[in-house]
């Protein structure tokens, strides 16, 4: 009985020193815990900066006024930042965690942040047999970072019944880049395949922060697959900078026909607007309780 209580204490201790030795984020570095939440407010407070107000019209000066306020909340500075983020790009392993964590809350906090009810937003609410629906089965938030396999997010959907013969489609999300330097260069393709293989597909670059959609309308055909890819290359900089994409409120929004449309010609459109959009009164209620940003006037 001794022998096998000593055995266990053994095997307890072998397994003590094995989990002390795994390696960890080195200590002067932001660990990941702080690192997930310094980008979850990153997106906030970047998205509160590109709402319009009278006060603030710079908005390249708010979103940097706001990105400090996250600092200053996290009691980080913007060199230790910097060096962390160098570091967690060289660590795919590490990043693409916090990512997935940053995201699945983008995912559940989005009703929470007061999103306003836009072009997409109310498509949303029909069902996903009516004749306008959203048919979407991915995630609805996804980040990208030039770094193979993590650059690029591929899709496929297979068709049910409530697809129909003239469906039109159109794929739309916001996007925010979060940027240390060099050159932005991000895509998404969508295809359609019909019941007789023939694929009708759109592309699209886009390489600011705001709303982009991406178009393919009505065939006499009936779909039988949706596929696509979101892909952020590196710009043909092979460097150690931040290059990270965060696409947000994805949406694939199915059209049925109706009787009375008229054929139109094709569109693939990228459309800049705000990369959230918030209330004028939740922004001032974030600025003060989430970042302790108070409205700043023309004369201060």
């Amino acid at each position: 009985m001794q022998g096998k209580i000593i055995h266990y204490i053994y095997i307890g201790i072998v397994l003590i020193l094995l989990s002390a030795c795994k390696p960890g984020v080195p200590g002067k570095y932001i660990q990941p815990g702080d690192m997930e939440d310094i980008l979850y407010d990153y997106y906030i407070s970047q998205g509160m900066a590109s709402v319009p107000g009278p006060n603030m019209d710079n908005e390249d000066y708010k979103r940097d006024l706001y990105f400090n306020a996250v600092l200053k909340k996290h009691r980080v500075t913007r060199a230790e930042f910097d060096s962390s983020l160098v570091y967690y790009y060289t660590r795919a392993d590490y990043f693409v965690d916090i990512c997935h964590k940053v995201q699945d809350r983008l995912s559940q906090d989005a009703l929470d942040l007061g999103a306003s009810e836009g072009e997409v937003e109310r498509f949303t609410a029909y069902s996903i047999t009516g004749d306008t629906a959203d048919v979407w089965e991915g995630n609805r938030s996804l980040m990208l970072i030039p770094y193979a396999p993590y650059h690029r997010h591929q899709f496929v959907q297979k068709a049910d019944t409530s697809y129909h013969q003239g469906d039109r489609f159109m794929l739309a999300f916001k996007t925010l880049f979060l940027y240390q330097g060099g050159s932005k260069d991000a895509l998404v393709y969508l295809a359609l395949k019909y019941e007789n293989d023939s694929i009708v597909s759109k592309v699209t670059r886009f390489s600011v922060t705001g709303d982009t959609q991406l178009r393919i309308d009505a065939c006499d055909q009936k779909v039988k697959e949706v596929m696509g890819y979101f892909y952020l290359g590196d710009g043909y900089e092979k460097n150690t900078d931040l290059k990270l994409l965060f696409l947000t409120d994805i949406h694939l929004i199915r059209f049925h026909k109706q009787k009375n449309d008229q054929p139109t010609k094709p569109a693939t459109e990228t459309l800049k607007a705000d990369s959230v959009k918030i209330s004028p009164d939740s922004v001032r209620k974030l600025q003060r309780h989430q970042f302790g940003i108070k409205p700043i006037s023309r004369n201060e």
